[in-house]
C-alpha cells in the first residue's frame, strides 16, 4: 500500500484536495483532505444562508475556510 487515495473513488477525490502523509517505517498511512468548493449551508445550524447579509456570509465563509486550512496544514 502506498496511498489511501488509491481506495477513495475518483468522484470523491475530484471534490477534495488530498495530500498523503505516510510514515512507511511505522506502517502509518494518512491522507489529509480539504474540500475545494465550500457549501456554506452545510455548516450553518437552523439558519438559511440567504437569511444572512452577504457581508456576513462572506465573513463566515472566510473564517470557516481559514479554520479548515489551519487544520489541514
Amino acid at each position: 500500500m502506498t496511498s489511501i487515495q488509491d481506495f477513495i473513488s475518483e468522484e470523491i477525490l475530484l471534490r477534495y484536495d488530498a495530500v498523503d502523509v505516510n510514515v512507511y517505517q511505522s506502517n502509518i498511512f494518512h491522507t489529509r483532505i480539504l474540500i475545494k468548493e465550500l457549501q456554506l449551508q452545510n455548516y450553518l445550524f437552523k439558519t438559511d444562508v440567504y437569511e444572512l447579509d452577504p457581508r456576513v456570509r462572506l465573513d463566515i465563509a472566510n473564517r470557516l475556510r481559514r479554520e479548515m486550512i489551519e487544520i489541514f496544514s
